[in-house]
């Protein structure tokens, strides 16, 4: 009897640790093929994503006073301050922050934040897209 409680208990804590793990961090380029496949799906005739065009809208201000650059800096390596709050943002660029696009529900999170701030809606995956292939040019 003693020996099934321990087997069972053993049996538990590595059911359990298992559970526990994280879930695998995906890379940067993962998280963008990922955004590539929307795309594919969502704009007829694409043609793929571009770093100059990621570029000239993460420094474009959309209608309005707010861009990109305005929490995250003119470099993205770098770190930046929230526009209202002044609270501290980390680096945008996943050269200065390993952890930025490496969960793609938290991409998909603050991309729907930031974009509806800066554009007035949600970005386009071949907006996402062209931006994180912008980031991904930055080295640190």
């Amino acid at each position: 009897m003693l020996r099934k409680f321990y087997a069972s208990s053993l049996a538990l804590m590595v059911v359990t640790g298992l559970a526990a793990q994280p879930a695998l961090a995906e890379t940067p380029d993962q998280v963008l093929a990922s955004i590539r496949g929307e795309a594919e799906k969502a704009t007829p005739g694409f043609q793929g994503f571009s770093a100059a065009r990621g570029e000239k809208f993460f420094k474009a201000t959309h209608g309005n006073e707010l861009s990109c650059t305005s929490c995250h800096t003119e470099n993205p390596a770098a770190q930046g301050k929230h526009a209202k709050t002044g609270k501290a943002v980390q680096p945008l660029a996943p050269s200065a922050s390993a952890e930025r696009f490496s969960d793609p529900a938290k991409v998909e999170k603050w991309f729907k934040r930031n974009c509806n701030d800066v554009l007035g809606r949600v970005c386009t995956a071949q907006e996402k897209g062209d931006v994180l292939a912008y980031l991904l040019t930055i080295q640190k």
